[in-house]
Order: structure tokens, then C-alpha cells, then sequence
């Protein structure tokens, strides 16, 4: 039943690639054509990459859409990306438009608040939070099997959004 369940959590169809649209837009803003960015997939992550604006070097991230298992329309687009500094890894949440924002994202592992992420910027595809992935926080990702992000649509109204773990480690890796 768990199995099934994240397989009806993935997106399929229109909203993940609006979803992954967005996500492209704001990672690789020349990418035209998604299926030619993505270079490999472990699990449910997928590794893409491109050249950024001005860049020498090509910037690879590891994507995940998701939509909300009671709500179709609300979704997420989670990437995880190396700095192109090579100093720091950023896990990065886009939500759609209409969140709440003052209380940010909530992250949860096994049922706990680890951390609440601030929305940075808001843009005409989606709301952006952006977390440092520190060592102890890596370490509990590649530990479970799926965390649990939260939005919120109004100041009561929490939504969680399950996102599986399954490749995490070895996408991870890859981009090392």
C-alpha cells in the first residue's frame, strides 16, 4: 500500500511538466527542452544539467516534482544543486503561488519539524525556499525513505507533501 501510495503521489501528466517548467525556468533559464537536460535517474530523482548564463561549466541538479496526495493542483518542485563555487550544496523547494509565506516551509522527517525554510523571493512561476544541506541533515535524508514537506494556504491550513527518498543517495553521489 506505502508503494502505491508514492506511486500516486509522483506526478504524471500535465502538472509535473508545468512543475518541471518552472523548476527549469529558474535553474537552467536558457533550458528549451527538459528531456535533453536530463542525464541520468536513480530512483525518483532525476540528474539534470545545462549551462548556465555566463557559466564556463555546466551545472547539474538532482529534481524531484511532487503533487499533494488530496490536492491535485498543489505540488512541489525539489532540486537539490553543488554552488557552482563547489562550497556548498542547496536543497531548493519551489511552491506554487498562493502559499502563505510568513511561516515558510516546514520540513519533516519521521514525524518531526527538522526545519523551517524561509521563502526567499516569489516570481510569476512559483515561490522559492532555499536550504544550506549541512552534513546532519544530508545524513538523515539518505537514512529514510521520504520526507515530508509542508505548505501552508493559510495561516491554519497546512499541507503536507510527501517526497520520496528512493535514489537520493546515489543522485547525490553522482553529483559529487
Amino acid at each position: 500500500m506505502k508503494d502505491f501510495k508514492m506511486q500516486f503521489l509522483r506526478c504524471t501528466g500535465a502538472f509535473q511538466r508545468i512543475l518541471l517548467a518552472y523548476l527549469l525556468f529558474f535553474l537552467f533559464p536558457c533550458s528549451t527542452h527538459a528531456q535533453d537536460k536530463v542525464q541520468k535517474i536513480f530512483g525518483d530523482w532525476s540528474i539534470m544539467c545545462d549551462l548556465p548564463p555566463g557559466a564556463r561549466k555546466k551545472q547539474c541538479a538532482m529534481v524531484q516534482s511532487v503533487v499533494a496526495e488530496n490536492q491535485e493542483n498543489v505540488g512541489l518542485a525539489v532540486s537539490l544543486l553543488r554552488t557552482m563555487d563547489k562550497q556548498k550544496q542547496l536543497l531548493r523547494i519551489v511552491a506554487p503561488l498562493g502559499v502563505w509565506l510568513p511561516p515558510g516551509l516546514v520540513l519533516k522527517i519521521d514525524g518531526v519539524d527538522v526545519s523551517r525554510i524561509r521563502f526567499e523571493r516569489c516570481v510569476v512561476n512559483g515561490c522559492f525556499a532555499e536550504i544550506e544541506l549541512l552534513p546532519d541533515l544530508q545524513s538523515r535524508l539518505e537514512k529514510n525513505r521520504s520526507v515530508t514537506f509542508i505548505i501552508f494556504k493559510t495561516p491554519e491550513q497546512g499541507i503536507g507533501i510527501p517526497v520520496s527518498l528512493k535514489g537520493f543517495k546515489k543522485a547525490l553521489a553522482y553529483l559529487k
